[in-house]
Formats: structure tokens, sequence, C-alpha cells
């Protein structure tokens, strides 16, 4: 299986159930922030986000915002959804998800990584051994590197 290749495919992050997490063995949500939960830079979750994490958590699941950006732009939205973080984490690079799961007391294999950009949260959760559930971006980007990124995930897509 390609390490480019999600392991399952989702319009959004609110399509995803709680039936869908158990089946692949999920417990700790490992959840990307920008595009996924919310608009590229938004303080503010997308239409339903608030509600799903509510469902999920009533479910069993720890859900846990891991993100590239500063501890500035993750910590408010983090704190507005209730939910622990790691910030800086240097996706796809290992550091960022063994903190996660180690804070956590998790496995890879007990973990889920939840995102919309296949060059981190797809290659990174797939490295470290989680499954990976790949996500829609929910809106256009506005970041020039995250644009370059987005041309060549076209040919994986």
């Amino acid at each position: 299986m390609s390490i480019f290749k999600a392991d399952y495919r989702f319009d959004k992050i609110t399509d995803i159930t709680a039936a869908d997490l158990k089946n692949a063995g999920a417990k700790l949500l490992l959840l990307d922030a920008d595009n996924t939960l919310s608009l590229h830079g938004s303080q503010k979750p997308a239409s339903g986000v608030p509600e799903w994490l509510e469902e999920i958590k009533k479910e069993g699941f720890v859900p846990v915002i891991i993100s590239n950006n500063s501890e500035n732009r993750i910590r408010p939205f983090a704190e507005k959804l209730g939910l622990p973080f790691v910030f800086k984490s240097a996706k796809p690079l290992p550091k960022g998800f063994k903190k996660a799961t180690e804070k956590f007391g998790f496995k890879p294999e007990e973990t889920a990584v939840i995102g919309d950009q296949i060059f981190t949260d797809v290659l990174g959760g797939k490295l470290f051994g989680a499954k990976v559930f790949l996500t829609e971006p929910l809106g256009p980007e506005t970041d020039f590197f995250i644009k370059i990124k987005r041309e060549f995930e076209k040919f994986i897509r």
C-alpha cells in the first residue's frame, strides 16, 4: 500500500462516524486544524464540528489537535473546542504523533490521523503506523507553499 494513500476518504470530518473509527481500531484521534476542523487560519470551527466532537467524545474517543502551526495559532482554537493539542508537530515527521500517543498512552495502531493534506497528514500518519482518514479541504488555500503542494497532490488524490 502506498504511503501517500489514505486508508479511508471522506468529504469532511463530520462525515466520519464513530462506527468508521471503531472499525479502524482507533481510540486516539489526531486531528489536523487548518482546512479540516476550520478554514485555513480561522479560529471558528467549521459547521457541525463542535457537535461532531461531542459525539465522538461520548463514544469514548480521545481527540487531539495536531498541527504544524505555532502555539499562538492553535491554543485559542483548541481551547475553544476544549481539546488538547500539539503545536509545531513537524508533520510528516513522527515527532508530534509520538508526543501525542505517549502523552495519552496509546499505540500507533490505536491511532487515527484525520486531515486534508497528503504530504503532511497522510504521509505522516502512514509512516507512524496509524490509520489515516483523508478529508477534502474545507476551502481554498491561502498559503503559497501549501498551494504548491496541492498541485502535486492532484497526481495522487
